[in-house]
């Protein structure tokens, strides 16, 4: 086990930020991750998290995976003063990482989100899990699935995917394995790219990819913290506080950390 000392780091936040769909609260305090084929637990009291891994899983996955090396107060400092929503929104969500995930599981978790709430997201990758991917034991002894492989979705028909609730998205899932399997659509050329224009445009030409699923995988797969994906929360928040357009110029490089507090506030701020 890992214990480390974390500042803007909340697994509360991350889990409920909308952009990892198999972590999940299991106690008080205590979290579940399934992330491609891998198991992690974790606790957190106060800033102190405890990360149930060797060592060389921590510094090998999990560092990268949590973006842990980056200093975030750098991003809370950098939000305009003035701007009382947003510093609003920084407050309410200071915690939230953005997550290096799996370029595939992302592209699948983001087919699924379209016209979507986030429990059924959660529901339609389970079940795609469960139905398609490797079942597992974790240390603990606890069973999980793997997420699927490519080949596995690939393989998979439209009529089968659709009985597990995906509806009209199932189309979008096996066309888009079958042109990854097939080498139509490289995900390592994707990976690849630094520009993110280059990489969207790439993406787009995946079977249900429009602009919005497209700057979701550049963010939270690609982390091109310059994505900005809009969503209708986003839209209503732009469109309200934001008449002039969002400030891009002044939060360059950034923009998708400031999405994420954005999204995280408008989910959160009537819950207690």
């Amino acid at each position: 086990m890992i214990t480390i000392e974390l500042d803007h780091f909340s697994l509360e936040q991350i889990c409920r930020s909308g952009q990892c769909f198999r972590m999940k609260e299991t106690g008080k305090n205590t979290y579940v991750l399934i992330a491609g084929d891998r198991y992690l637990k974790m606790e957190q009291k106060g800033s102190v998290v405890d990360f149930h891994c060797s060592d060389t899983e921590f510094l090998g996955i999990w560092i990268t995976y949590f973006d842990l090396d980056n200093d975030y107060g750098r991003y809370i400092d950098a939000v305009n003063p003035r701007d009382r929503y947003l510093c609003a929104a920084a407050d309410k969500g200071e915690g939230i990482r953005i997550l290096r995930q799996d370029l595939w599981e992302m592209i699948v978790t983001f087919l699924i989100s379209q016209q979507n709430n986030i429990s059924r997201i959660r529901k339609c990758i389970e079940a795609l899990c469960m139905y398609y991917g490797e079942k597992k034991e974790a240390p603990d002894g606890m069973e999980y699935y793997a997420f699927p492989t490519v080949s596995a979705l690939a393989a998979a028909t439209e009529e089968e995917v659709r009985n597990l609730g995906l509806g009209y998205r199932a189309r979008y899932i096996v066309s888009t394995a079958k042109s990854i399997d097939t080498g139509e659509i490289s995900l390592e050329r994707i990976r690849g790219m630094r520009s993110r224009r280059q990489a969207k445009e790439e993406l787009m030409k995946l079977c249900g990819v429009g602009e919005k699923v497209a700057d979701c995988i550049c963010l939270f797969a690609l982390h091109h913290m310059d994505a900005f994906p809009i969503d209708t929360h986003i839209r209503q928040v732009l469109e309200k506080h934001y008449k002039r357009g969002f400030p891009n110029r002044r939060y360059h490089g950034m923009r998708g950390i400031m999405q994420q507090y954005i999204f995280y506030y408008e989910l959160t701020k009537d819950k207690v």
